[in-house]
Order: C-alpha cells, then structure tokens, then sequence
C-alpha cells in the first residue's frame, strides 16, 4: 500500500474543509515515514492523554459543547505506547505507516490504539501508490477529481519516555479493494489489493465520537468515480517503497 501522502495544498482548506486552523509552519508537502504530519482528533481524547499544552476552549455558560476538532502534529508511522525506547519506536515506525482493517484487533502493534477509541482523521491531499503493470514500479498519486482534499481514517498512539521525550504518532487504516474499479490495478500481482479508508465528509465527527464496536462502519471504499489516478511528475525522486 501507500508508502506516503501530499499534506493540504492550501492553508485555507484546514478551516473550510476540517473545521481546524491550519498549522504553522504547514507540513512539508510529502509525508513519507517517520515525518512529521498532522492528525484531526476529538479534543475530548486529551482527557486521557494530552496532546497539546493548550487551554481548553471556552464554553458559554448554559450551553451545550459542540464536538471540538484538534489538529496535532503527528509522525507519520505509529509508535506503539509500550516499546521500550525511542529509538525502537522510531525503527518500527518504518513498517507501522499502514493499519489493515482485519489487524485492528488482532495486531499487537495496533490493537490497544482502536480498542481504547484513539481515531483520528489524516488530512492529505492525495495518497501515493505503486503501478507495477508497466513492468516496473510508476510512482502513481491518488487525488479526488475536483481536487478538493481528502479526510482518511487513521489510528494514533501517544509515547511517553521516562526522559520525558514524548512522540505523538499515526497510522492510516486500509482496507480491501479487491472489487474497486481504480484501486484494484495496484499493488502486487496475485496479492490482495488494499487503499486508504477514505471518511465521507459528513461523517467525520460520526467517526471520531463512534463506539468501538461501530467504528468499523466507517471504513468503506470511497467510489472509484470520485477518484483520479496521475503518474508523478518525472524528476521528482520518489521515496522507496515499503512494501
């Protein structure tokens, strides 16, 4: 699957489209492993593990409080809360940058994240995949055809040293596109085909606040028709593979 993704193009599509103020500085336009990028969480989830030091946003007196969106800087590739080092988690890190749907609760490295409800949004503007039917490997990047961006389901993990080092860190969550129209031409032949999951934008704050035992729901392919597929422009050197 997918070795790295473009940030936002725009610093104006954070708020338009995420509902969160864009990050300063902006992410490097590719995020490959071990990156820095940003996630889109449920503010609630600090209660339990503070991503920020930020002060809570304000609420009216008698009123209700809206689901509140944060944008964390994250890296990209988990860190599991249990290594041992840094080091190590960074090492992991490498192979941890994608989350397949059937290893949500059955993989060591990625099972405490979803059970304890740790989901984020990952917004990209387009996601990188291998063509290998040209007989080697076309760098080709997956973009929505109105070149608006995309909110993708991600896991992420928070790690704490005892030196006080603290690494905030995601994964994005694949899913089967044996049966999708664009996505099935990807990937090695004779393998399973897997893509991003993909968030309807009516459904983010759906996915963020759902039960554990619902979130999975989310997870559908996107429709192949909504989807561009462009080969990377040449000269740009393109990060190696993972898989």
């Amino acid at each position: 699957m997918s070795s790295c993704h473009l940030s936002l193009a725009k610093a104006e599509f954070y708020p338009q489209n995420f509902r969160v103020q864009a990050p300063e500085p902006l992410p490097e336009p590719l995020i490959t492993p071990r990156k820095r990028g940003c996630i889109i969480v449920n503010a609630a989830a600090e209660s339990s593990a503070p991503l920020l030091d930020r002060e809570p946003a304000p609420v009216e007196e008698g009123a209700a409080p809206a689901a509140e969106r944060l944008l964390v800087p994250a890296q990209f590739g988990l860190v599991p809360h249990w290594v041992k080092s840094a080091s190590d988690g960074r090492l992991r890190a490498l192979k941890l940058v994608n989350a397949k749907i059937d290893n949500l609760t059955t993989g060591t490295a990625f099972r405490d994240a979803w059970l304890n409800g740790q989901r984020c949004i990952i917004p990209m503007q387009s996601f990188q995949v291998d063509d290998l039917r040209p007989g080697k490997p076309l760098p080709t990047r997956i973009t929505r055809v109105d070149n608006q961006p995309m909110g993708a389901a991600g896991i992420w993990a928070r790690w704490a040293g005892a030196d006080g080092d603290i690494i905030v860190s995601y994964a994005l969550i694949t899913i089967n596109a044996n049966a999708h129209a664009l996505m099935n031409r990807y990937g090695q032949p004779g393998n399973d085909k897997a893509m991003p999951a993909i968030l309807n934008e009516g459904a983010y704050d759906a996915w963020l606040n759902a039960k554990v035992a619902k979130a999975k729901e989310f997870l559908r392919p996107y429709p192949a028709e909504k989807l561009r597929a462009n080969p990377v422009e040449k000269g740009r050197k393109p990060p190696p593979p993972l898989f």
